[in-house]
């Protein structure tokens, strides 16, 4: 009888998943084990168990895919996490009758993909004696334990392409136009994907702006014969002695945006200079992944089934200098990696001229 082990993809969808996946599946496949893909992320564990098969053939052709093969959620039973930080606890019978679906099909450990707010859950699971290795997932890149996270590469590949399309719109209308960008408490999104994008200001969390230093930046470039701006502002970023701008709060979630509203409007009464407002929202999580999105997702997949098999249990999957490696779980979670103010990332992007507010 084949071993079997068992995997999910939870939390926010984004490019890669599906190479995680595939990469699982086939170094399963390679040790003759079976793989259970549970769907729609913990809530698939519940009675009497939602799953489907993760085989070479179901997982052919599937690394370009975006999204994931097997669904997600960030809502339901298992949610352990409110607010940044803020941990809440899976109910005990939730936890065991996760443990009974997991026993009846005879799933001997379980590969959880997902942010900071999973590998919490994860670590629950682990603590109550259920074999959980994690594999870390955020296109926000803000996970202290791993030194990148598959679609991260995506998403700034997404914002970089949108601002080469808004150059040339606000080039013809010499309007400024501010693009919002994802990123409730790490700027790495808008940073570098303003810096590659050819951002003119960039506005993150991690530095607090002042919206009169905003309007100095664009009317500087306007004195200089440069009549079109852009100006990228992560979704978290807020201005000084200000707060982060929240759409609804839910369920104790809250959720960000509209501060890319608030800095073209600020920006036009300040300057009067014709401002428009983009946010790119979800489009920073769909389609293709990258070519290093697709390798990082096969090395992650690939390294999850590596540590089950040596019983590296209670572990996730870690990017370090250029190698796959692995940390405990229990040191991974509540530790957001965040854009250092005076690193050399922001040094750089201030060389070039590009103002942060500040």
């Amino acid at each position: 009888m084949k071993t079997r082990i068992g995997i999910l993809t939870s939390g926010g969808d984004c490019p890669g998943l599906n190479a995680v996946l595939r990469g699982a599946a086939l170094a399963a496949d390679k040790l003759g084990w079976e793989m259970l893909g549970f769907r729609d992320g913990f809530e698939g564990l519940l009675p009497p168990g939602d799953f489907t098969i993760l085989d070479r053939k179901c997982t052919e052709n599937i690394m370009a895919l975006g999204g994931t093969l097997i669904g997600t959620t960030n809502r339901g039973h298992f949610v352990a996490k409110i607010g940044a930080g803020d941990r809440a606890v899976v109910a005990a019978d939730v936890i065991e009758k996760a443990r009974k679906v997991l026993n009846d099909d005879r799933v001997e450990a379980l590969v959880i993909v997902g942010g900071d707010g999973s590998m919490t859950t994860a670590l629950q699971l682990q603590e109550a004696g259920i074999n959980c290795v994690g594999v870390p997932k955020t296109i926000d890149n803000d996970l202290e334990a791993t030194a990148m996270t598959f679609g991260f590469d995506s998403a700034v590949a997404a914002v970089v392409d949108a601002l080469d399309r808004l150059h040339t719109t606000a080039t013809s209308h010499k309007r400024a136009i501010v693009v919002e960008v994802m990123g409730r408490h790490a700027g790495w999104i808008a940073l570098h994907g303003g810096l590659a994008g050819g951002a003119d200001v960039i506005l993150i969390p991690e530095i607090p702006f002042d919206f009169d230093k905003v309007a100095d930046a664009i009317r500087a470039r306007d004195a200089a014969g440069d009549l079109s701006s852009l100006v990228v502002v992560a979704e978290g970023a807020r201005p000084r002695d200000g707060q982060q701008v929240k759409r609804d709060i839910k369920d104790g979630e809250f959720r960000l945006g509209g501060i890319g509203d608030i800095v073209a409007r600020e920006i036009a009464a300040r300057t009067a200079k014709e401002t428009r407002t983009c946010v790119l929202g979800h489009l920073q999580r769909g389609g293709a992944p990258t070519t290093l999105d697709r390798i990082l997702g096969t090395r992650f997949g690939v390294k999850a089934v590596q540590l089950i098999n040596e019983s590296h249990f209670g572990s996730m999957v870690s990017y370090q200098n250029y190698q796959v490696r692995h940390v405990p779980i229990a040191d991974a979670v509540n530790r957001l990696r965040l854009v250092p103010p005076n690193g050399e990332m922001v040094q750089t992007a201030r060389d070039v001229e590009i103002s942060f507010g500040d």
